[in-house]
This record gives structure tokens, C-alpha cells and sequence, in this order.
């Protein structure tokens, strides 16, 4: 079989393609409206909320990170929610408490940010060790367990969490388990000197967010990831995103190596990609656009390869990995 070719199985019809096509469509175009930020971090934005992903957003203060993750939950009528993260939040703060309630004489649960929808972790890297972990179940189980009880999070269900990659004082380094749960890592950078122009004007004018209107739905994000879940990848597919892994397992300049857990998040992702292209297969072109930003920030640079950077080295691997 040829790695281009789908596997014979169920299809997704034309019609449930092209309706996914337009949501994102139709979601890109309002948040760009809002938001200074180039099609390529949307797109790839959108394709880790149709993937149900979480995204690690690298940047410096003030280039619109919130802005983003607010305009995407208006675009879509979902719930936001903010949580900016401090040495001292403690896990019930992100996830919430039993509170008693005298009057009918019984506890009951007030949730936390944390059940909204889209949810922007800001500074995750000043949260505690103990507050970083009590995420992990959040993102990886879309769950949360409090006093014995389990609560199950809303769906569709982003965490957009972010960290100043240059200012590292007062802050605890993610751990590679964690790092490891997000399916991309993103920078926004500087608008364009005449998207930024035009930013100030607009500004000038009021405030963009109070004009975005929903253009989609739950159900229609919904219905889009379970398309995304029907989308082909070849057994040739599969193997050529192990060949890739195990390039980077392989690599003198890396300690560690991409996990099982990122070729299953690769495999995700490009089956999105594949669905917003209008395709019902995922191709080896999906899988090298996605390859960078999903496999760089789980690799670990070894303390002699100080003259490249885990990007490269995924470079490297597609370059040395043919496509069957």
C-alpha cells in the first residue's frame, strides 16, 4: 500500500467534510478579526482544539496570547476562563472545593476555572510543582477528582497555557511528563508593522472583542473532532510517524527522544490538518507540516549539542525519513 493511499474502511462523507471545513473557516476569519496573529498559529491553534489537544504558547508578554484563546471561546459561544498562575495557587483554586452548605446541611462542590471550555493557564511555569500536577489530570483524564469524587470537565475541552521564554526567575521548569501532555508548542511573535498599525487603530475605535459574534457552536467543534477521529491514516502512514520517532530516539544530540505519546499526538494532528484540508485521509505532507511543533519541546538536547536546537533535529530526522 502506498503511504498516499487510505486504508479501505468507513469514510467520511462530503457533506460532514465540507461542514467541518467551514466551521474552521468560519472560526478563523472572526478571531482574525479580533486578534493580530498570522494564519499559521490559528490554523494550528484550530487544529489542536478539532485534534482535542492543549497548547504550550511561548512568547513574550503582550503580543495578544489571551486575546486569542478569548476570541476562539466568543467565535464559538464557549465558556473562558483565565487562570493566572502564582507560587501560591493552590490546586483547589484551578479546580475547585466542597464547600458546606448550612442550610440543607451537606457539602457540595463549587467548581473552578478550570471546568470552562477554553481555558488560557497563564505563566504555568510560576504555578507549585503540586499545582502543575493537580493539571496534569485535568488535560490528560479531561477529569477532576476532588475528595474522592470524580467531576467530568465541558467539552470541547483547550487549555492554551503559556510561559516567558526569557524570564525564568521565580518559577518552577515544567516537568517532561508535563510538557509531554501538550500537543503543540506555539510562539505568536510581533505582528507585522502594518498589522500592528492597523491594531492601534482598531483600538482606537474600541474594543474588537465586545464585536465578535458567535459563528459556531459546540456541536459544530464537537462534530469536527469526531470526524477528525474518522479520518484515514495508512498502516505506511503509521509507520513512517514511528521512523521518525525513532530517528530522534537514535540521535547523538538528544538525551531523550520523542515518546509513544508523541507519535499518537503527531497522528492527531495531521488526521485534523488532513480534515481541514477537506481530505478523509491524512497524508506524509500533514504530518511534516505538524512535525516541528509537536515533537521539538518533548525533545531533550544532551549537554555537548549546545550548537543546535531540538527543531533542527527534527529537521533532520524528516530530511532523513523517507516517505514510502
Amino acid at each position: 500500500m502506498s503511504i498516499g493511499q487510505p486504508p479501505a474502511g468507513e469514510r467520511i462523507g462530503e457533506e460532514e467534510i465540507a461542514a467541518s471545513v467551514a466551521t474552521a473557516s468560519r472560526i478563523a476569519t472572526n478571531v482574525g478579526q479580533a486578534v493580530e496573529v498570522s494564519d499559521e498559529v490559528l490554523q494550528h491553534a484550530l487544529i489542536a482544539l478539532i485534534a482535542e489537544g492543549h497548547v504550550l504558547v511561548e512568547d513574550l508578554p503582550g503580543v495578544g496570547k489571551t486575546t486569542l484563546a478569548r476570541s476562539l471561546a466568543l467565535s464559538m459561544d464557549l465558556q473562558f476562563a483565565r487562570i493566572q498562575c502564582t507560587a501560591d495557587l493552590l490546586p483547589a483554586d484551578m479546580m475547585g472545593t466542597n464547600v458546606f452548605n448550612q442550610r440543607e446541611d451537606r457539602f457540595e462542590f463549587r467548581p473552578g476555572p478550570i471546568f470552562a471550555n477554553i481555558v488560557i493557564v497563564d505563566e504555568i511555569n510560576r504555578a507549585s510543582p503540586k499545582t502543575q500536577s493537580g493539571l496534569l489530570e485535568c488535560m490528560q483524564e479531561r477529569r477532576v477528582t476532588v475528595d474522592v469524587h470524580t467531576h467530568e470537565l465541558a467539552r470541547p475541552f483547550l487549555v492554551l497555557a503559556t510561559q516567558n521564554p526569557v524570564e525564568y526567575e521565580g518559577t518552577y521548569p515544567l516537568p517532561e511528563a508535563q510538557v509531554d501532555r501538550f500537543m503543540m508548542r506555539l510562539s505568536m511573535g510581533y505582528p507585522s508593522a502594518a498589522g500592528e498599525a492597523d491594531m492601534l487603530a482598531q483600538h482606537e475605535r474600541g474594543d474588537r472583542l465586545a464585536e465578535v459574534e458567535p459563528v459556531a457552536s459546540a456541536a459544530d467543534v464537537l462534530s469536527a473532532q469526531h470526524a477528525a477521529d474518522r479520518v484515514l491514516a495508512s498502516d505506511a502512514l503509521r509507520r513512517y510517524v514511528v521512523a521518525i520517532l525513532q530517528r530522534t530516539r537514535e540521535d547523538a544530540r538528544l538525551e531523550l527522544g520523542a515518546s509513544p505519546r508523541a507519535g499518537l499526538m503527531l497522528l492527531r494532528a495531521a488526521k485534523a490538518r488532513a480534515l481541514l484540508q477537506g481530505r478523509d485521509h491524512a497524508l506524509p505532507d500533514d504530518v511534516q507540516a505538524l512535525a516541528s511543533h509537536v515533537l521539538a519541546h518533548r525533545l531533550v538536547l544532551a549537554p555537548e549539542a549546545a550548537d543546535t536546537t531540538p527543531a533542527q533535529v527534527v529537521a533532520d530526522s524528516l530530511a532523513a525519513t523517507p516517505a514510502l
